[in-house]
């Protein structure tokens, strides 16, 4: 009886399929984001993008085409979303350009969400990209961890890193504007302070220490991509 119970309970669950870009996001979703989003009817499947045996990093649009059709086609009653760092995209993925020009963190934003739907749909169509949830984070994962440079600087076990930490996070409005560059991307600072950082392990150490209600306070790009997926119980309860 519990077995089929809990088989039931499983089957009503709402998939979402969520394409990485690296170990560091894949692992984030794992230990952060599936707990979260379980309790809730949503079940995530975290996969990295490209070919088994691909670790992230810079990757091509076609790639990213390859695997949503993937997971649109081949799993019509789910969803599907993105999680890879702008920092990160190639200069010629859609939208990027374009959004360099563009003044506020937002636009940026939405000129690439924009952009690769709009790619995306014209090669799928529009039914399948109905269940598709685009996200970009700003600028890089590790922005997100500039949430509270207490808790991260406890995270990596150096509570002396604290008040630079919180010197660089000053300088912005908040953690997501932390830039686009080579040499002042998040991870590049917290490298430089810190050279022992692990992307995947301390990244997540970091979240947990953190909390995801720190974060999406303080990460309202991020917190609206968390909220897109929650509305999917009350959307699919509609249906």
């Amino acid at each position: 009886m519990g077995k089929e119970h809990s088989g039931r309970t499983a089957k009503q669950m709402i998939r979402v399929h969520v394409i990485c870009e690296g170990q560091t996001e894949e692992m984030f979703v794992k230990e952060i984001l599936s707990g979260f989003f379980s309790s809730r009817g949503i079940c995530l499947i975290p996969t990295l993008i490209g070919k088994p045996g691909h670790k992230g990093g810079n990757f091509k649009f076609d790639r990213l085409f390859t695997d949503v059709r993937a997971r649109l086609l081949g799993d019509k009653t789910s969803y599907c979303t993105t999680f890879f760092d702008f920092y990160g995209l190639p200069e010629n993925f859609p939208g990027k350009k374009e959004a360099l020009d563009r003044l506020t963190l937002q636009d940026k934003v939405q000129c690439v969400l924009g952009k690769m739907s709009d790619k995306l749909r014209e090669e799928l169509g529009d039914e399948p990209l109905r269940r598709f949830i685009p996200y970009i984070q700003m600028y890089e994962f590790e922005g997100l961890l500039f949430s509270a440079p207490d808790g991260l600087a406890r995270a990596i076990y150096e509570p002396q890193l604290e008040t630079k930490f919180q010197t660089i996070r000053s300088k912005f409005a908040t953690p997501e504007e932390i830039n686009n560059d080579p040499q002042k991307a998040p991870s590049k600072r917290i490298k430089a302070l810190f050279s022992e950082y692990d992307k995947p392990i301390h990244g997540s150490l970091a979240a947990m220490e953190i909390g995801l209600n720190i974060i999406r306070m303080e990460c309202q790009i991020f917190s609206r991509w968390l909220t897109q997926i929650e509305n999917l119980k009350e959307i699919t309860e509609r249906i």
